[in-house]
Parts: structure tokens; sequence; C-alpha cells
């Protein structure tokens, strides 16, 4: 059955169904359909992140893919737009890793060329687009972006078109053996996956607040929380005219945080440090991160400017990772007052970030310290590698939001976000959103002279992952390995 027409057992309208045929036959005619050609693929070693969690990329070959016999894998397919949805990947391949498992990284928008990458990039771009945009104009943000991204990507009709759309990007799949283990950590590789037929396809759902975006019919869909289970279940709000039927039980799992293995085994150990530099009354260490569109640059302005006294009389250090916007810096920067003598750059030199996280975690830092990395992997991974040597993780409530790691959360980018911010606030290992600059600088106050907010939180994050709270990504690995 059409999984466009029928989704899980719910008609759609004929006219929906001809818009979301319409549209991929447009994106066909703009893009084109290389479905008749055969691509290949083969295994490389991903330079920056393979040695620390094993990871190979999955790139295009003339030869048909050949993977070790008797190799425990997972393919992790995955997409760029933002940093989400490759964060979630690198926590799938690090669980992965940590069990014997060889991870495959299968980014559909990094095979220039296809059909795929080609539809991805021109959605990645507006995403892009509209993120930054959304962050200078309130009316734009209010009228268009927050609908847009809270209840337009619910609609079950926005589903049907992604479905059809994904119908064009099969060809990529035709080295992969039909039961490889799949784990998508966004929707359309995991429709892709259906699409072309594979049998044991995971579907990683992100945020905490249900979508049908995120529905892909034929895989199992993890969720992060349990409040994502039951709306997603009963397929919450998708259809706001009629009642729909539910997800049956065996596409849907509850299975926690998907937080890289790194992270988890180290929380207690990390949160010891936490204490242990108030107990000593060290500078409160914080991390500013970046997103992967580049907004919210004037929020950012704000916090530093707040952070500087405190900076400079060495009661706390500030590390900002840029990802791979240095334009933003640059653009940051000159909002700034002249604080030169402050600032270390880190700028390109992964071996170096690495480095000076891993001497943070025991040893003594001061200043700004600012990273920067052209290549995208380095640019994500060097937020995991900085937050265990933080006291605070200074972020929108996107991925971020369910780390294990004290947070502050600022305004987000997009209505889907808030509800990530909700539940690291009921779990308490972060605050609730903070969306005004007085609200940030509040915050920000609390923190630096009341020691009980770090403390609360860091309990807090270690009952938590007694309870399991962060083993999502370990049982996502499960699922797809059929355990």
């Amino acid at each position: 059955m059409d999984k466009a027409r029928v989704i899980f057992g719910n008609e759609m309208k004929a006219g929906d169904y001809r818009k979301a045929c319409d549209k991929a036959r447009k994106l066909a005619n703009k893009y084109g359909d290389d479905r008749e050609i055969a691509y290949h693929l083969k295994a490389v070693d991903n330079d920056t992140i393979g040695g620390m969690i094993g990871v190979k990329n999955l790139v295009l070959s003339d030869e048909p893919l050949e993977l070790p016999e008797n190799e425990k894998s997972i393919v992790i397919g995955n997409i760029r737009m933002g940093f989400g949805h490759y964060r979630i990947s690198m926590a799938i391949a690090s669980a992965a890793n940590s069990m014997g498992i060889t991870p495959y990284w299968f980014d559909l928008n990094s095979f220039k060329g296809t059909t795929a990458t080609s539809i991805i990039s021109a959605q990645n771009d507006l995403y892009s687009l509209g993120s930054r945009i959304s962050q200078k104009s309130f009316l734009f943000n209010k009228f268009v972006w927050e609908p847009i991204n809270s209840e337009g990507f619910r609609k079950l009709t926005y589903n049907c078109s992604d479905q059809k759309m994904t119908e064009l990007m099969t060809a990529l799949y035709n080295d992969l053996p039909k039961d490889i283990p799949f784990a998508a950590t966004h929707v359309w590789p995991a429709q892709g996956a259906v699409h072309a037929g594979l049998t044991n396809v995971v579907n990683v759902v992100p945020d905490n607040w249900p979508m049908a975006l995120h529905l892909a019919e034929g895989s199992v869909h993890t969720v992060q929380t349990q409040s994502s289970y039951l709306g997603y279940k009963v397929l919450r709000g998708m259809d706001k005219k009629r009642m729909l039927d539910p997800m049956p039980d065996s596409s849907i799992e509850y299975t926690g945080h998907y937080i890289d293995h790194e992270l988890v085994a180290n929380i207690e150990a990390d949160c010891a440090r936490r204490i242990d530099r108030i107990e000593r009354r060290k500078a409160k260490r914080y991390l500013l991160t970046i997103g992967g569109a580049g907004a919210q640059q004037d929020i950012f302005v704000s916090i530093i400017k707040r952070l500087l006294p405190e900076i400079k009389k060495e009661k706390a250090v500030l590390f900002i990772n840029l990802g791979d916007h240095y334009d933003a810096w640059e653009n940051i920067r000159s909002k700034l007052p002249p604080i030169g003598k402050f600032i270390t750059e880190h700028i390109d030199c992964f071996d170096d970030t690495a480095a000076f996280a891993n001497l943070a975690l025991d040893g003594d830092v001061s200043g700004i310290h600012v990273f920067c990395h052209k290549d995208i992997f380095a640019a994500v991974y060097s937020t995991n590698l900085l937050m265990r040597a933080c006291d605070v993780l200074i972020t929108k409530p996107s991925e971020l939001a369910f780390y294990p790691v004290p947070k502050l959360m600022i305004k987000r980018v997009g209505g889907h976000e808030a509800w990530g911010a909700v539940r690291a606030a009921e779990i308490g290992d972060g605050t609730f959103e903070c969306q005004t600059p007085l609200d940030i600088a509040g915050m920000l106050r609390a923190i630096q002279n009341e020691d009980s907010i770090l403390r609360f939180m860091c309990d807090n994050i270690v009952k938590a992952k007694q309870q399991g709270v962060y083993d999502g990504a370990y049982k996502a690995v499960e699922l797809a390995m059929g355990k």
C-alpha cells in the first residue's frame, strides 16, 4: 500500500494525496529522477571522529559495497540540516562502537549530483535562512516561523507530501543489504530506507513535540520522552478535524535521551568535578554554542557582555563553540568592547581542541576560548568534548536540551524546540526557557552567585542516569540489531 495515501491506517483525502504527488513530480523535474541509476558505495575512514567513536563514512564508488564478513555493523542514516541530526547520529555511533558494533555514516546530503542531495541541500538552505530571519524579525517569527515549526510540520498532510518526496531518494540505498540494521536520525533517510525495501529500520525521532513530519511507517520509531510516546502513539493533533487511528505498539518505543557513550559513562565523574570546583571556589565555566544555522548572534553578544566583568575578575570562564560559523564570531566581536587580551582562538585544529578539552577536565583555565572548525564533524563534536569540562551549557532548547550537563536554556528557534526546555526543567538538569535578555541575565546572575543551582542540577543528572534517562542511544542500537 502507498505509504503516502494511507498513514497508520488513516486514509488521506484525495486532494491532499494529489498535491503530494504533484509536488514530487515538480521536484523530479527540477532536480532529476535517478531511481534507475545503480549507485554504489564504499566505506572510508572518518579522519575526524573515526578514532574516537569508530565511525566510517559511506561515499560513492564505482564498485559495489563490500562489508567485512562476520562484522557486526549498523548504518546510520542522517542529513546535515542544522547540527542536531548530526549530533544524534554521533550519539548512536558512539553507543554502537561501545557495544562492539561498527557504525557506518550514511548522509543523504553528502552525495553531490544525486537527486536526494540536491533536494535536501535546497531544503537545508531554506531552513537555515528561515532560522536566521526568525531571530531578526518578530513578525516573521510569530506569524510564519513559529507556526510552521510547531503546527505546520505537525499535520498528517505534511507527512503525506514527504513520503512522496522521499520515494525519489531510494537509488542511494542500492548497495545496502535489505536486512542490515539501519538507524535513521532524520525521517527522510528512514522513509527512503523503507521505500527502498530495507526491513530493519529504526527511526530515531528527535525533540519532544510530536509532529507528523517525523513519521516513517514501516520503521520502529524511538522517542526520548514519555510525553512524546503518548503523543506519537495517538498521533496527537496531526489532523484536527478527525479522530485518527493510533500507531501500533510495534511501531513505537520509548528509549530515553540519545546521548554519546563517552558522556554517559563519565556522568558521575564530571558532576563530581563540577562540585569540587564549587567547593574550591574556582571560576565557573560556561559553554556557549552556536547552532548550525548561525542564528541568535545578538543574544550571544548580550550574554558575553553580561559575563565579561566576572571573566575579568577570573570568577568566570567562557568557552564559545562557533561550529563552522567563523563569520558569526567576526560579527559578534565587532559588537563587543576591546577584550583581545582575554581571548584565545582555537581555529580549524581539532587536535588542539581535543587536547584543550582534555586538559581542562582537571586543570585550571581562564578567559574566553573560541573554537571553530570548517569540518562539520569537528564543528559538532567539539561541543561534546567541551561540555565535559564546563559547568553550564548555554544553549537553545534543541537536541542539546537532552544532554547530561547543567544547562541554561535561552530562547528557542522554532516552536518545536519549546518542549525540549520543558523536559530539561522537569528533570531538573536544566533551566526553563529564558526568552528575554532580562530572563537570561537574571538566570546567569543566579547561577554565578548561588552555588545551590549547580549542585541541584548535578544531583538530578546523577539520579536521571540511575533511572536510565540517558540510555536512549544504546536502546536504539539494540532495537536496530534486533535485540
